[in-house]
């Protein structure tokens, strides 16, 4: 079966290699942007099976990009997962409402996200 292509949006360096290390092991070809508008591009561009979103970044934060990325008709048949450092569950209900299938709090578990990324 061929590698997924999963695009990680993420303005932390630190974050964006940890997931990356984690879906290069598991077999995946990961895509980076370090903001929400970068995301948006390469989302179009790249046309990822799959979009690992932060929320708190710079400019243009993920639950406007995860917004913009579900609307558009070009990409809005991408599966989001958000994944961020907001718990909260209001962050979580919000996060969905964009249009995110699902919701993960940093730090992520690898089993965890390998799993999710499996059932979408």
């Amino acid at each position: 079966m061929e590698a997924k292509k999963i695009l990680v949006v993420d303005d932390s360096p630190t974050d964006l290699h940890i997931l990356t290390e984690m879906l290069t092991k598991n077999g995946y070809t990961v895509i980076g942007a370090e903001s929400g508008e970068e995301g948006i591009e390469l989302a179009k561009s790249e046309k990822p099976d799959l979009i690992l979103m932060d929320i708190v970044m710079p400019g243009m934060n993920g639950f406007e990009a995860t917004r913009a990325i579900a609307r558009d008709p070009e990409t809005s048949s991408i599966p989001i997962v958000i994944i961020s450092t907001k718990g909260q569950e209001t962050d979580r209900v919000w996060g969905l409402r964009q249009g995110a299938k699902d919701y993960l709090v940093k730090p992520v578990d690898e089993q965890t996200l390998i799993g999710k990324i499996q059932s979408l």
